[in-house]
């Protein structure tokens, strides 16, 4: 049987059915693009996750540096000799003085819970309910803290209150000490939040 032309009308439909299929791969192609890429982390997510790097040099003796690291406040706190002499007259108030308890590094499990005695790390969230902290120094007239009152952190939501290298006193909401994040000195005054030397 010999092969015959198709009629006008068969091709013209063929023509549009091969570029309606191509029309509808490159719009599924640029629906699937972004939606495949929505499924990638985002800048401020991958932020969330990495370590954070603090210059310190500038910290003065008795001062405080916030950072965030995570979505959570992380406070450097340069101790001066007097508030370090400090810390030992505590022991018998706190909770958990040696800090044994597994919520630091080991490199943190110390009676001022540092790599380096002058500067403590910690992160500025209240291990009750959340909550944040303040710092309220020595001699403070904040009736809550006592008038023997030898500087740390006081939790204003019920009233928990931390010494100077974050260790929770006895009798109060928060069951443990604050939280050390792990970290480690790059130089004598850059430190590295959210990676440390541990193997």
């Amino acid at each position: 049987m010999p092969l015959t032309k198709p009629p006008a009308q068969d091709e013209e439909r063929r023509k549009w059915v091969l570029m309606t299929g191509a029309l509808a791969s490159v719009a599924a192609a640029a629906t699937a693009v972004p939606f495949v890429s929505s499924f990638a982390p985002s800048e401020r997510a991958r932020a969330m996750g990495s370590s954070v790097e603090v210059d310190i040099a500038d910290l003065a003796p008795g001062e405080t540096k916030m950072v965030e690291w995570r979505g959570k406040p992380v406070w450097i706190l340069r101790r001066t000799p007097e508030m370090l002499a400090g810390l030992a007259a505590l022991d018998d108030q706190l909770v958990d003085p040696g800090s044994e308890r597994e919520q630091q590094p080991a490199y943190a499990q110390n009676a001022h819970r540092s790599i380096k005695d002058e500067f403590v790390v910690l992160v500025g969230i209240c291990t009750h309910l959340g909550c944040s902290p303040s710092s309220v120094p020595k001699g403070s007239n904040n009736p809550s803290v006592g008038a023997d009152w030898s500087g740390g952190f006081f939790c204003p939501c019920h009233g928990s209150t931390f010494d100077l290298a974050g260790r929770v006193f006895k009798n109060k909401p928060a069951p443990t000490n604050l939280e050390v994040p792990p970290h480690k000195y790059l130089t004598a005054s850059r430190l590295l939040i959210g990676e440390d030397n541990a193997a």
